[in-house]
């Protein structure tokens, strides 16, 4: 009777789709490969991130560098968007207003609130998590780094920004497990 079994019209054990244990199977193996390809993709995402934000990092220590070169010392400050300022020539190392050349282009950089330094003294560069690059030089009595502290607070945006003895960052801290340093 071609694939019917007697007169209820029933189809054969042969021919029945599909049952409920497969599908489910089927499902789940799809859903793990689904998270598989999800979470690399996240990871390279992530990787990105961190790539950018070291490349920016290094693109500020140059400038920073410059900076150095020309006024004989880095932005005396901890606030980031003097730092910023003393980049774009709007600052002298003990952060006295001035004018001389940028040192950096803040156009290659993302801004907070999309700002332009050059309108508002207070913006600061961001990192690709959206979280404020953070810079500290000098501003201890008993600073014996020669350098600067420079950095992205990393995925999780948080850091212990408490220096140690000298003016160094706590690279042992928890919660700076993640940071990424511009001077390390």
């Amino acid at each position: 009777m071609s694939g019917l079994d007697g007169p209820s019209g029933r189809r054969c054990s042969r021919e029945r789709g599909f049952t409920l244990i497969e599908l489910l199977t089927v499902i789940t193996i799809v859903a793990i490969l689904s998270s598989i390809v999800f979470g690399l993709g996240r990871r390279v995402s992530e990787g990105g991130r961190i790539s950018r934000a070291s490349a920016e990092l290094a693109t500020l220590s140059v400038a920073l560098e410059g900076y150095r070169q020309v006024h004989g010392d880095y932005p005396r400050t901890d606030d980031a968007a003097q730092m910023l300022q003393a980049l774009i020539g709007r600052r002298d190392p003990l952060m006295n207003q001035m004018q001389s050349r940028a040192l950096l282009d803040p156009a290659a950089f993302v801004t907070e609130r999309q700002g332009d330094p050059f309108m508002d003294e207070g913006i600061r560069l961001t990192d690709p998590w959206g979280q404020p690059y953070r810079y500290t030089h000098r501003s201890l009595a008993f600073w014996t780094n020669a350098s600067y502290v420079l950095y992205s607070a990393g995925p999780d945006g948080v850091a212990d920004q408490t220096l140690v003895a000298g003016g160094y960052p706590d690279l042992g801290a928890p919660l700076n497990h993640d940071n990424i340093y511009a001077n390390r």
